[in-house]
């Protein structure tokens, strides 16, 4: 089983993972972890890779010392982040072959108020499942999963700068807008790789996951 946690707009490699065979369980229990994909995303602009952050609520509810997941609350003291956020999307999008597409189907959700920030985070995915015409089959735990024998725990995998510790993500590449010759950018947010490919997005995230191999028998 491969243990996720929410994202924003997560990245490649969270939407590789559903071309694999293991079952997937996003764990809404675990505590808030400041400078991850829980609530940010990287994408592509024209200069460099830009990182958007979802603004939360830094004072924990009932006084605890930490903060479930599902207990994170978008703050209300940043009441523009949404539309910097859609204006950040089109100035770095808008002249992808697929923006016009599907700009649509996110729109809604920037113009739609959240409270928490899970929630926000599964309309979106929602959507992204929708386009890529994916089952929806991972599982979502309220509380913490503690894992065990042959789990693959991925809560803490992916670093700020996209890299990864997950040995069966072998990101391949594809076309982006602003990659200079020769320096693509793995692991975004999926937008990208939806916005740049497309319908072949697909075939991408099935490429980027290896299988692991059977043991061969002994002679």
């Amino acid at each position: 089983m491969f243990i996720l946690p929410t994202a924003y707009l997560a990245p490649v490699q969270h939407y590789a993972m559903l071309f694999g065979d293991e079952p997937l369980v996003e764990d809404r229990g675990e505590h808030f972890v400041k400078q991850t994909c829980r609530n940010r995303c990287r994408i592509l602009g024209a200069r460099s890779v830009e990182t958007r952050v979802v603004p939360v609520e830094h004072n924990n509810p009932a006084g605890a010392t930490h903060t479930p997941m599902r207990d994170i609350r978008i703050s209300k003291h940043e009441p523009s982040w949404q539309r910097r956020h859609w204006h950040a999307l089109r100035t770095a999008y808008n002249s992808t072959p697929f923006f016009e597409y599907y700009a649509d189907d996110f729109a809604p959700i920037y113009e739609r108020p959240y409270t928490f920030l899970c929630d926000w985070n599964a309309d979106l995915e929602r959507v992204v499942l929708s386009l890529l015409e994916v089952e929806a089959r991972k599982q979502v735990s309220e509380n913490y999963v503690t894992p065990t024998a042959g789990d693959t725990d991925l809560r803490q995998a992916v670093q700020k700068n996209g890299t990864t510790a997950d040995e069966l993500f072998r990101p391949a590449s594809y076309w982006q807008l602003w990659a200079s010759q020769g320096s693509f950018v793995p692991n975004l947010s999926i937008v990208d790789l939806l916005f740049n490919m497309g319908p072949e997005a697909r075939l991408i995230l099935q490429a980027s996951i290896a299988m692991p191999q059977p043991p061969k028998p002994h002679n």
